[in-house]
């Protein structure tokens, strides 16, 4: 109880009395030097990162309720993407197929000290997990923070929500203050010593940063959690490399356990669910007009009642977020294995991943196609090759993410589907896929075009040749007929006339090949009936005019 609350005897209705905040950036990998067939994980060897085991192995005393209600949640076809395949009984075989996800954890920071504005007192949040997903065949990795605290003020867990998840500043006031981020961020170790720190207020280093690089410099204490990945356009040396790929606020989801949920104001709910930050209660962030169908877009209201066993709930989303609301004093509210928070912590974050991992790849393949054409140099023969192989990558790539990740519906069960829906809906995942797959199709086809293109321009000038050649062949083969009776000649003589004929034979060849598209138009025209005797001849002579 905050000393306000003491003085009054009264408790604030709206204090957050467990807060949980989860960030997923999707950064997008870079090719791997060296043209090695290493996976991106297996670069991650003696890091702090190390391979997390999931529950799913068969053993009972790491596998709970709450890991089981989170499997059957999900449709078969998603099961086997997040969690692979089992043993088949019928056989009796022993082998685990694995998912094509995989997740890496550090444990070595333990907590994070957050700053919110200039003189606000300093939050300590404790690190749930801090995990990297990467994903087989596809050039992106997750990055997942999850983090707690107890007992805050709603304006608190506000700015929290609305600072927190900023790969870098946007910028900075007149006095030097970054905007819009915290002011300051140190991760701790298990002893409470600072590990890194932000250099949020570092101004010249960012402008420096993206006048040379014409990229943003990710803020020091994000990029020291992601090592040994390294931002693409830094000065460090690394194999591993990431590029930003979406907005620079990570998506982010937020569980608040509030002592009263109704004591919110429609601009609480507002400013939670649009996630703009603390401000007044009772005023609206923006003009009644644009927010006259929030309840409508982003509010799920089907627990919003006074009764059920988790009353009080509400669920805010908006494709960047996606916010639980409830009451503190609800069991299930706050129950880690059947309840709302196991539901926010399993289901509802593998929905969010899955919505922005699809997003995110989708994004993916439409810069490689940008980036193919931008290095596309027609008059070079091998820059030709290299975009041809760049595209028929991408559209292989594209079809196994179609076949292995890309799902229209994951659940049935009506919570999960209309949370599905309405993060499909905000982040518009169909049309984004129908566009790059529209994109990749046009590249696809005129590679295709251009292959048939160059096949029918080769037969054209075989055929030429072959014509050509045929009147030759003809006239020396009449009756077995030989110019030059040299068949009893010695051989030296014989050898000589054959190079002599070779040499002309072969230079005759290529000089028609090289006429071939020109002797191929006057043969055109010789066989046009319509055309005259004169344009016929002007036909053959246009072979050996030169282009002006």
């Amino acid at each position: 109880m905050t000393p306000s609350e003491s003085a009054t005897g009264t408790e604030d209705p709206t204090r957050v009395r467990h807060f949980r905040q989860i960030l997923l950036w999707p950064l997008r990998l870079m090719p791997l030097g060296g043209g090695s067939g290493a996976k991106p994980w297996e670069l991650l060897a003696g890091s702090p990162w190390q391979e997390e085991v999931d529950e799913y192995t068969g053993d009972t005393c790491r596998f709970h309720e709450r890991h089981y209600n989170e499997f059957v949640t999900f449709l078969p076809y998603v099961q086997r993407f997040l969690y692979g395949e089992g043993r088949h009984g019928r056989t009796g075989g022993a082998t685990l197929h694995g998912s094509p996800m995989r997740v890496f954890r550090r444990h070595d920071i333990a907590a994070v000290r957050l700053t919110a504005r200039p003189g606000d007192a300093p939050v300590t949040l404790s690190i749930v997990h801090a995990d990297l997903y990467f994903f087989l065949d596809v050039d992106l990795v997750l990055f997942n923070l999850e983090v707690s605290a107890d007992d805050l003020a709603l304006e608190q867990a506000q700015e929290l929500m609305y600072r927190f998840g900023r790969g870098y500043p946007p910028g900075w006031d007149a006095a030097g203050q970054p905007l819009h981020c915290l002011t300051d961020a140190e991760w701790l170790d298990a002893q409470g010593r600072v590990l890194t720190r932000s250099d949020a207020h570092q101004r010249d280093a960012f402008l420096a940063h993206v006048a040379e690089h014409r990229a943003p410099r990710i803020a020091t204490h994000w990029a020291a959690m992601l090592e040994p990945l390294v931002p693409d356009y830094s000065d460090q040396s690394g194999a591993l490399r990431y590029r930003q790929i979406e907005y620079y606020r990570m998506p982010l989801m937020a569980y608040l356990a509030l002592n009263d949920p109704r004591a919110l104001s429609r601009a609480d709910f507002v400013r939670l669910g649009l996630v703009t930050g603390s401000g007044d209660n009772r005023a609206l962030p923006f003009a009644d007009e644009h927010l006259a169908d929030f309840e409508q877009r982003f509010c799920y209201d089907r627990f919003w009642s006074a009764g059920g066993a988790a009353p009080d709930t509400r669920y805010l989303c908006n494709g960047h977020s996606l916010i639980v609301v409830g009451r503190s004093d609800s069991v299930l509210y706050g129950c880690r294995d059947r309840g709302v928070l196991a539901q926010f912590r399993h289901q509802h974050f593998l929905l969010f991943l899955i919505a922005h991992f699809q997003k995110a790849a989708l994004l993916m393949y439409s810069d490689k196609l940008v980036e193919a054409l931008r290095d596309l140099d027609v008059g070079s023969a091998d820059s030709v090759r290299r975009f041809k192989r760049s595209i028929r990558g991408a559209f292989e790539g594209f079809l196994r993410f179609t076949h292995r990740y890309w799902f229209h519906e994951i659940s049935e069960q009506a919570l999960v589907r209309a949370l599905w829906g309405m993060c499909a809906s905000h982040l518009k995942l169909d049309a984004t896929y129908c566009e790059v797959k529209e994109r990749i199709a046009d590249m696809a086809q005129y590679l295709e075009s251009d292959s048939l293109r160059r096949q029918a321009n080769t037969v054209v000038r075989l055929t030429v040749v072959t014509i050509f050649g045929l009147i030759g062949t003809v006239t020396t083969g009449f009756l077995g007929m030989n110019l030059l009776a040299e068949a009893d000649a010695p051989l030296s003589r014989r050898l000589t006339i054959f190079a002599i004929v070779f040499v002309l034979t072969t230079m005759l060849t290529v000089y028609t090949m090289a006429k071939s598209k020109k002797l191929s138009d006057f043969l055109d025209v010789l066989s046009d009936e319509r055309a005259t005797v004169w344009q016929k001849c002007l036909a053959f002579a246009a072979v050996w005019r030169r282009d002006g």
